[in-house]
């Protein structure tokens, strides 16, 4: 990987949507080499996807539950943690997973409609799995930052995002 590589890397992971034309003058690289390096970073898989950061409190779209679940589990012989790690990451309501150090093994971040729809799955899918030895779910009440980006008010009690530098 090139250093224009990891400086269009940084630029895009802070802002997704920029254009090729701004990414161009910003790295004073013509325009079809930046798109040139986009499409081959994107088939190298080293860029995975684009998302957008939604405030879904400002939307008429019922809010979901997030919950941080950390799970102690056996890791097997011979693949360790990497087995059960594929087996929650492939449950639809899971949507991250993270091999850990301390304490738990696994971290797992879930979305439901309801607290009751993630004990639902903590019981019959998580717990079930052979090589889990206790979890410990941690239910998220509000957001204040996420991926670096301050959730705030303004001067008018307004809820707004603030970009941080």
């Amino acid at each position: 990987m090139n250093e224009k590589e990891r400086e269009l890397l940084s630029l895009i992971e802070k802002e997704g949507r920029m254009k090729e034309e701004s990414l161009a003058k910003m790295l004073d690289t013509p325009t079809d080499e930046v798109a040139a390096m986009l499409k081959s970073l994107e088939k190298r898989k080293v860029i995975l996807g684009y998302s957008a950061l939604i405030d879904w409190s400002k939307t008429d779209i019922a809010e979901t539950v997030t919950a941080m679940i950390d799970v102690k589990v056996t890791p097997k012989r011979g693949v360790g943690f990497d087995e059960v790690a594929e087996r929650i990451y492939r449950f639809k309501e899971v949507k991250a997973l993270y091999l850990m150090s301390g304490t738990y093994d696994l971290s797992v971040s879930i979305e439901g409609r309801s607290m009751s729809d993630i004990a639902q799955f903590v019981s019959e899918k998580l717990s079930t799995l052979d090589s889990v030895i206790s979890t410990t779910t941690h239910f998220q009440l509000k957001k204040y930052k996420h991926d670096g980006v301050i959730f705030g008010q303004d001067e008018e009690g307004d809820h707004r995002m603030v970009v941080s530098p």
